[in-house]
């Protein structure tokens, strides 16, 4: 069984997933930082890939991937690391990215490596879904990974149900329709977009991303879905600490009751 699915099994509710920079704020920090965020507490890792020209991401992540560019990053380096993830992180993790460098790099090769070094999913928010169901799914099924789709307030409800049908491990529920960042708290309109569609009754669980930065927000988007993802307000973390203790006092004050 994939891990994604193992980490649904055994965390009903609440399940909270971390994003991440790969190569930031250090170029070696990637498998510190995922190790530090498993011993804390969460429960799936999501780890970007840094580009230069990416689509859905607020300032706080774009930054963070220019700096690991800048730092050195790059697939090969990557992967270079996760070599040595699996003797120490044994919870899900996903690779976030966009199509174009793993295009360059090569989409067999790269999903060869992801299984190679344990990887469970991808996230690839610029990846058609024509062409994922027509050419990359039997790849991607081939190599083990769970391919998880967006879905906005803008998404009409066939497309949705769609997604639901090629989906594995879980639908990504993006909150509102703007890039990534941290948000103070969550609207009527996003509440009245949960409802809708929770009441679809979808077969694939279902995390909340974009504007999730604390235990509040957390906590109401825990309402309405399995758990939320929280990524631009740990990068912020990271730039000012990016230490264990501080790692682990940000997940913790995330996930207290």
């Amino acid at each position: 069984m994939n891990r994604i699915d193992l980490a649904f099994e055994h965390t009903q509710e609440r399940l909270l997933n971390v994003y991440f920079t790969a190569g930031y704020p250090e170029l070696e920090d990637t498998v510190r930082i995922a190790e530090s965020l498993e011993k804390a507490g969460a429960h799936i890792l999501e780890i970007g890939l840094p580009y230069s020209d990416p689509i859905a991401d607020g300032p706080t992540i774009q930054e963070s991937s220019t700096h690991a560019i800048n730092n050195g990053m790059s697939l090969k380096k990557l992967f270079q690391q996760l070599s040595a993830l699996r003797e120490k992180v044994t919870i899900p993790v996903i690779l976030m990215g966009y199509l174009n460098p793993i295009i360059q790099f090569g989409i067999e090769k790269f999903c060869e490596k992801c299984e190679e070094v344990g990887i469970d999913g991808l996230i690839l928010p610029d990846l058609p879904m024509y062409e994922y169901e027509k050419i990359y799914k039997p790849l991607f099924e081939a190599h083990k990974l769970f391919n998880i789709f967006l879905i906005t307030p803008q998404t009409s409800e066939e497309r949705i149900r769609k997604i639901d049908d090629l989906s594995s491990g879980f639908i990504y529920m993006v909150s509102s329709a703007s890039i990534t960042g941290a948000k103070s708290d969550i609207s009527e309109a996003q509440i009245q977009y949960f409802n809708r569609v929770n009441s679809m009754n979808l077969k694939n669980r279902r995390l909340i991303g974009f504007g999730i930065s604390n235990k509040s927000t957390f906590d109401s988007a825990c309402n309405y879905a399995s758990g939320a993802i929280v990524g631009s307000a740990f990068i912020k973390q990271l730039t000012v600490d990016s230490s264990k203790e501080a790692i682990n006092n940000f997940v913790h004050q995330i996930l207290e009751k």
